[in-house]
């Protein structure tokens, strides 16, 4: 491990200097470009493709690109990059990850490798958390790109289809996570070739480049439609959830936030439901209920996993504390939490398109981001993402001091000691920022403040739309801020008049996260740009963290220090020891959530492998301009292979000539044009030969009543992109269903992955065939409109 460690510092190193040799040649470039004027400067861009069209690599403009952009970040912007921004700059043009602290100007380092990378003509992504930021900065950095002849686009979740089709065709889109992830599902969803938004994705700059990739790489974008179940299940769940009393009737598991009903909670729901065994196979539907219900009622948390605002359950992000607006728990959570709630139980959606951002941005020819905080899990973006992670130096040395952690006994005594510092700090008039882990947390000492008389602004899910506001008035003199975690991330906090001089931003943490990287988020807020900062953590035996993790070591010091209750209660334990139990318990998170991740995204590489070759398929129906009768006759012959290998397996004189007649019926033909007489006696061979030749000629009988090879085009197209649809979807459903299953399997002896992995495949070959049979079907069946057109189809 120390060798390991020892070759992240000495490869740090290295790129450092190699990037900061780039750096001064850039720097070199100053006097040339500052001499041109306006016109000459914008000049560069038109010569530069030129370059590139003649054969020069995008690497060997690199120099003089950095060096024309920082000159129009002069003229533009009033800003120059530094030495540490242009070597910042370097890293992300290479596709790796810059940690720049907070303050550090990582929206001015990208302009940069924007800049050189749009040069292509391919479209270059700037990625954003929310909708705020990609404004914003679409606006503030869009006006470089301008000034020197680039396109910029904005892409924002309200836009129309021609309005998004247009902000990606610049050569410059910003845009947030969440909102490309949803274009590409869509893209893959449409008909029409010329419905689609996206160009092929070339390069994409991730702002906080680890709340997205790592914080959300779990969370899937979901597209759904609704299936229709009734809601009675879930109330009647809930009512027998909520009688149950804890320990006796049900258990639950803190540190894997999991919970079962007990010998007595099953004999109590076998009385209430009248069941001879609630375990019967007949019951899944029941059980599955129950356990939702339980998880609602005493695992998910009111106001810290979800918020409930204007009868509706929303879910809150655990890393940043926003509301995350059309979000919904899968798999009945969501509805089990609305029955807990007595709020509208809306109907369970079905699955119709779904991908990871894990996925989404692992198809970028070449990704980057830049962040804060990243080094923490440099392991993960290595192994899954290919990304290295470069800690750039600061510009200025950090001048904030951040104190040991201070631990108490109780929340109470906790929260007493917040509230005394705060209130010391504020009378002297210096900015406070209290970040904490839940909203319900930040509205607790909202209360203890404002019965100080302390007044204070509050930063939480339920009021995100001030969140710029809020964030940007926080350095200034007196000012108190309670943000929930990291809302506010991506807006500065610029110092006040004054402030300076009475010890710049202090930020108090009211606990600690799973995640160092999430309070080291919070400490950043603090001595930006060399000013002047303080840090403090307050801790208790009672937080989340130590409960799930603390050691009984940590416990054991309360009892050694031989003081009562009353004294105990106001004390404090500041030590190297209790800072290293914290870290350690933090580590062990770290990991489980990475493993965690790990094996999310090894189940998601089978979805993966499967939705890449139904999303090119679909692609080639699309882009298709010719006919795609071929690919038709071959659908409808393999359907017939299969149906007669069906029938005729065993002597031949079991085969069922009756059944695949029925079959021929049904599917492909009228029965006047095939009799039982057509296929008794002969072989398999011959079999098929009949049915496809039989087959053809009605097929073409349908084709001739269509106006043309457009027509006929539309005909297939339509057909075969409904099916698809249907059948994909379905199969996402039974996918999910299967991975839940597998899990089980594990008691067995068997590795649920494997399974998984087998049985996947194989369900999707019965996809495949079941998509052949539907489109086979259709196309034979379908009745022929001569006024045909798009979707006009009856199937």
């Amino acid at each position: 491990m120390a060798n390991f460690l020892r070759n992240l510092v000495e490869n740090d190193k290295a790129e450092l200097r190699r990037t900061g040799r780039i750096a001064d040649q850039v720097m070199a470039l100053e006097d040339k470009y500052k001499a041109m004027s306006d016109e000459e400067l914008r000049a560069q861009t038109a010569e530069f493709k030129k370059r590139l069209e003649a054969g020069t690599k995008l690497d060997d403009l690199l120099v003089e690109a950095f060096a024309v952009v920082r000159e129009a970040d002069r003229r533009v912007l009033g800003l120059f990059p530094y030495r540490v921004q242009i070597q910042g700059g370097i890293v992300i043009h290479g596709g790796n990850i810059a940690e720049m602290r907070t303050g550090e100007g990582k929206t001015l380092t990208e302009t940069m490798p924007v800049y050189l990378n749009a040069l292509t003509g391919k479209g270059v992504h700037v990625v954003t958390v929310n909708e705020y930021l990609a404004t914003r900065d679409s606006k503030e950095m869009g006006a470089v790109y301008e000034f020197l002849g680039l396109t910029v686009g904005l892409n924002l979740n309200s836009m129309s289809s021609a309005e998004k089709r247009e902000a990606y065709n610049c050569d410059i889109t910003y845009s947030t996570n969440n909102e490309l992830g949803f274009d590409y599902l869509r893209d893959n969803m449409v008909v029409y070739k010329e419905q689609m938004v996206q160009r092929p994705l070339h390069f994409a700059v991730v702002d906080e480049v680890d709340s997205i990739l790592v914080d959300e790489a779990r969370t899937p974008l979901i597209i759904s439609g609704q299936a229709e179940k009734s809601t009675a299940l879930y109330t009647r769940a809930d009512y027998f959830a909520k009688g149950l009393k804890a320990e006796e009737d049900y258990t639950i598991d803190l540190t894997s936030k999991t919970i079962a009903l007990t010998d007595q909670g099953v004999d109590k729901a076998e009385r209430v439901f009248r069941l001879e065994n609630l375990y019967d196979v007949n019951n899944s539907v029941l059980v599955h209920h129950i356990d939702q219900a339980l998880r609602a009622n005493y695992i998910m948390l009111h106001d810290i996993d979800y918020v409930v605002d204007e009868g509706k359950v929303k879910i809150v992000d655990p890393f940043t504390g926003r509301i995350m607006d059309g979000r919904r728990y899968s798999d009945g959570l969501h509805q089990a939490i609305e029955a807990k709630e007595n709020v509208e139980i809306e109907d369970e959606s079905k699955t119709m398109a779904t991908i990871t951002f894990q996925n989404y941005f692992r198809m970028y020819e070449k990704l980057s981001g830049m962040t804060g905080t990243a080094k923490t899990e440099e392991e993960e973006f290595r192994e899954i993402y290919g990304m290295n992670v470069v800690v750039i130096p600061t510009n200025r040395p950090v001048q904030r001091v951040d104190a040991p952690d201070q631990l108490y006994p109780s929340l109470k005594s906790k929260f007493k000691a917040v509230v005394a510092d705060i209130k010391e700090r504020h009378s002297k008039g210096q900015p406070i920022l209290v970040g904490t882990v839940a909203v319900e947390t930040s509205e607790y000492l909202s209360n203890l403040l404002t019965k100080e008389g302390i007044p204070h602004e509050v930063l939480n899910a339920k009021n995100h739309f001030k969140e710029a506001e809020i964030v940007m008035q926080a350095g200034q003199r007196g000012a108190v801020t309670i943000a929930t975690n990291m809302a506010g991330r991506g807006t500065d906090i610029k110092l006040g008049h004054g402030v300076k001089e009475l010890g710049g931003l202090c930020v108090i943490g009211t606990e600690r996260h799973e995640s160092r990287r999430i309070d080291n988020q919070l400490r950043g807020r603090s001595g930006r740009q060399g000013d002047p900062g303080a840090s403090q953590f307050y801790l208790s035996l009672e937080d989340d963290l130590m409960r799930r993790f603390g050691s009984d070591r940590i416990k054991a010091m309360w009892e050694r220090l031989n003081v009562t209750d009353e004294e105990m209660e106001d004390m404090a334990i500041t030590s190297r020891f209790l800072s290293r139990q914290v870290e350690s318990a933090q580590k062990r998170v770290e990991g489980n959530n990475y493993d965690t991740r790990k094996n999310v995204l090894e189940y998601d590489e089978v979805m993966r492998e499967q939705r890449e070759v139904i999303y090119s398929q679909r692609q080639q129906v699309i882009n298709e301009t010719d006919n795609l009768t071929d690919a038709v006759k071959g659908m409808i012959k393999r359907t017939i292979i299969r149906e007669v290998e069906a029938v005729t397996e065993g002597d031949k004189k079991d085969w069922n000539y009756r059944g695949l007649l029925d079959y021929a019926h049904a599917n492909l033909v009228n029965p006047e044009q095939l009799t039982l007489q057509d296929l008794e006696g002969k072989s398999a061979k011959e079999l098929v030969e009949t049915l496809y030749g039989t087959a053809m000629k009605v097929f073409q009988s349908k084709l001739d009543m269509l106006y043309g090879p457009e027509q006929v085009l539309e005909f297939e197209k339509v057909i075969i992109l409904r099916v698809v649809d249907s059948k994909w979807t379905d199969h996402i459903d039974m996918m999910d269903h299967l991975r839940q299953g597998v899990g089980l399997r594990a008691y067995a002896q068997t590795n649920p992955l494997t399974e998984y992995q087998t049985e996947g495949y194989e369900r999707f070959q019965e996809m495949i065939a079941e998509i052949e049979f539907d489109v086979t079907r259709f196309i034979m069946k379908s009745q022929i409109r001569q006024n045909l057109e798009r979707e006009q189809v009856n199937a």
